[in-house]
């Protein structure tokens, strides 16, 4: 397989993307086609659909060995599971699969025709193999059970942002912001109120402590330095 296109997002790092697609719903993509891609016939339709699946490229985590069990960072990365139980991204193929919300198709642009997505768990740069659109008549079971991801509670931060760094803030990110942070990135397995950690997210750089379980601090926000 080769890739029909990549993504674009504010994460250029791996920390602080969410676990999952759709936890934060306020996150911006857009997809760019690869040139031999860029054809509006193989979008005729796509528009109709609210929802698409990704078909992407874990490239950030690719391997030449690959082990049966994982820790899931649900279960606090202590516990092992089966590669298969999880979506883990180290599988013996690192392929992922999210569901985005469709915001817009926009045909002519510099990049040719791409697509507007909201609530993407991707990197920056990742590549898409495949798009598929969501069928909310086949694609959704609300009787599903959900295995050992439903006994641990999901977590929740109250975020508090200081007037200060507030106003620093571009309007535009404040919402995806408190949204990542509210979704605690932190590794489950650290817990340390004093410590101050580091993440960055449309290229600026943004500082907190977690000095409570249930709430979190923003300590700075500044231009990332690449």
């Amino acid at each position: 397989m080769k890739p029909i296109a990549y993504i674009r997002t504010g994460f250029h790092t791996k920390f602080g993307i969410p676990r999952q697609s759709g936890l934060v719903s306020s996150l911006q993509g857009t997809i760019v086609f690869q040139p031999e891609y860029r054809n509006p016939d193989a979008l005729r339709g796509l528009d109709e659909f609210s929802h698409i699946w990704l078909i992407w490229q874990f490239s950030e985590a690719v391997r030449e060995e690959w082990s049966p069990t994982v820790r899931p960072p649900r279960l606090g990365g202590n516990t092992r599971m089966g590669v298969f139980a999880t979506r883990s991204p180290f599988r013996p193929n690192p392929i992922g699969l999210s569901c985005v919300r469709l915001e817009s198709v926009e045909l002519s642009t510099p990049d040719g025709p791409v697509l507007h997505v909201s609530g993407a768990d991707l990197m920056d740069g990742t590549p898409i193999y495949d798009i598929k659109p969501y069928l909310p008549y086949t694609d959704s079971h609300p009787e599903a059970t959900s295995g050992f991801t439903g006994t641990v509670p999901m977590p929740h931060l109250n975020v508090i942002i200081p007037d200060s760094i507030a106003a620093t803030i571009p309007q535009r990110l404040v919402e995806p912001i408190k949204g990542i942070l509210a979704e605690d990135p932190r590794p489950r397995y650290q817990d340390d109120p004093e410590r101050e950690y580091r993440m960055e997210y449309s290229g600026y750089e943004i500082a907190f402590t977690v000095p409570q379980k249930d709430t979190l601090k923003v300590t700075g926000f500044k231009s990332a330095i690449r």
